[in-house]
């Protein structure tokens, strides 16, 4: 049982950049792909970015690409998320999830760990 937790989360200005971290409680969490979801108010939860478990390999919605970037830290057992030109669309819970494979579709990562989400808010 991996358990995971979010921080950083924040009132942000437009154009600011924040930068969100995931602790995992096991070592087995660098075997996992680890993702970062969010879920805006009145929205489903959605996909931003994907990162293996060596860290070779990252995947990033269209939404995000060219300004997020995931990256993670075995040996401390985190996977980050720096965001940088937040934008009020941005505004969101953001959650960290990790298993064998971290999908695109939220509906199939139900089986995932999951953390209890970070709030981002970006004032326009």
């Amino acid at each position: 049982q991996v358990q995971l937790v979010e921080s950083g989360g924040a009132l942000v200005q437009a154009g600011d950049s924040l930068r969100l971290s995931c602790a995992a409680s096991e070592r087995t969490f660098s075997r996992y792909a680890a993702g970062w979801f969010r879920q805006a108010p009145g929205k489903e939860r959605v996909f931003i970015s994907s990162i293996s478990p060596s860290g070779g390999a990252t995947y990033y919605a269209d939404s995000v690409k060219g300004r997020f970037i995931v990256s993670r830290d075995n040996a401390e057992n985190t996977v980050s998320l720096q965001m940088n030109n937040l934008q009020f669309e941005d505004t969101a819970i953001y959650y960290c999830a990790a298993a064998a494979t971290i999908y695109t579709g939220y509906e199939r990562n139900k089986g995932a760990y999951w953390g209890q989400g970070t709030q981002v808010t970006v004032a326009s």
